[in-house]
């Protein structure tokens, strides 16, 4: 008999309550979803499009730098945009962008100490154009303690402005002759100590200065590089000019620096897994996940069939039988109905006479030849409580009667 019922007029085979079709197809969607959120949360930093309207290289709204990256790398000049702080340790130009005067450079410039390095201080103050993403309105000029605060206290800069009326700036006698730039209509200027002026506007304020002997540059007015200079040739000619000379020599190309904008990013444990050589590791735990999935989900060959709740047999008939007693806890009343049932067997084979009964029939059995005697064994069995000790002397009541009859 099979513990497997089914009701009357249904069949086993009867459909859910979903469609093994619509199952599968939840499955999947739900397996492809965590991936891409898993891949999305390892790749995240680097997906970001920079498009906030800040003064950086990714930026493209006016007060930003993506314009002389593009221009730089439409002109062959190989410009790379860093996102890790590891990276910045290169001989190449590093054109750093802070976008306020909090913002800690303290690292950058031990790192960047004697390569060459041009710092753009910032100008303006903008806000988002709710209207146009990526853009921004150009509110005021920034408190002048922002753009003072940017290399303080290392290196104390004094941020004065004017206005410039848009003259060309002057360059020293032994620059190029290409850089040739209009000063903004505000112009932006430092003064400070270990400041070498290389521009200034026609009233000699520095707009363009190296720090010191190495090739440490601060750029004082960003207009000259922003998507706003951008937007003349002659500016945008002189401001590539102007890298390609401040580059050191034999340079492979134009490093912007975006960390210092909050674009920075760390190595990641979860990206490692989508990277060579643990890509191999992730495809292959990936498989493996896979394969058991189908495994736990498709029948391989023929439907096996349950087995009975009871099988055939005398020996299962005992079994269950024991584990009644069992589960009764009754095995101590079983030595004395042990005995019975010797006995009675031993009526049998023996030939004992029919007007034996209880005393006189133990006394018969007694006097047959051998040891032990019967009335001890049977004195053992009903005696015994434990199961060991029952077990012991069923085995001796057992051994007797074959010893008798062999």
């Amino acid at each position: 008999m099979s513990d497997v019922g089914v009701a009357p007029g249904k069949s086993s085979d009867a459909e859910g309550p979903f469609d093994v079709r619509t199952v599968a197809i939840l499955i999947t969607v739900g397996i492809v979803a965590f991936l891409a959120m898993v891949v999305l949360g390892a790749y995240a930093p680097d997906l970001r499009s920079g498009r906030n309207g800040g003064a950086h290289a990714l930026s493209t709204a006016a007060v930003g730098f993506g314009g002389i990256v593009r221009l730089a790398e439409a002109t062959g000049r190989n410009p790379r945009i860093i996102r890790n702080p590891k990276m910045l340790d290169t001989e190449d130009l590093v054109v750093l962008t802070p976008e306020s005067g909090a913002t800690d450079m303290t690292e950058v410039l031990a790192q960047r100490r004697v390569k060459p390095t041009l710092v753009v201080l910032p100008k303006w103050a903008a806000t988002k154009d709710p209207r146009h993403s990526g853009w921004v309105n150009v509110a005021a000029l920034l408190p002048l303690g922002e753009p003072q605060g940017v290399l303080a206290p290392q290196y104390p800069l004094v941020v004065t402005r004017y206005r410039s009326g848009g003259r060309p700036l002057k360059g020293l006698a032994w620059m190029p002759l290409s850089l040739h730039f209009a000063a903004p209509r505000a112009v932006q200027t430092i003064t400070g100590p270990d400041v070498r002026p290389l521009l200034t506007d026609a009233a000699g304020h520095v707009v363009l200065a190296q720090i010191g002997t190495h090739p440490f540059y601060v750029l004082a007015d960003p207009d000259l590089l922003s998507n706003v200079g951008m937007r003349d040739a002659s500016q945008a000619r002189a401001a590539l000019d102007l890298l390609d000379w401040l580059n050191s020599t034999g340079a492979e190309s134009i490093v912007f620096d975006v960390t210092l904008n909050g674009f920075g990013r760390s190595p990641s444990p979860l990206k490692l897994l989508f990277d060579p050589p643990f890509l191999a590791m992730t495809l292959a735990v990936a498989a493996a996940v896979l394969l058991a999935g189908i495994q736990a989900t498709a029948r391989f060959g023929a439907p096996r069939r349950r087995p009975r709740a009871i099988a055939f047999g005398k020996a299962t008939l005992i079994d269950n039988a024991a584990a009644l007693v069992r589960k009764a806890r009754r095995q101590g009343t079983l030595g004395a109905r042990y005995v019975d049932v010797v006995r009675d067997r031993a009526v049998g084979v023996f030939g004992v006479p029919a007007r034996l009964h209880d005393t006189a029939l133990d006394h018969y059995l007694d006097a047959l030849t051998g040891r032990p005697r019967f009335t001890e064994l049977a004195e053992q069995a009903r005696v015994a409580r434990h199961p060991r000790d029952m077990l012991a002397a069923a085995q001796a009541l057992h051994h007797w009667l074959w010893e008798k009859t062999r």
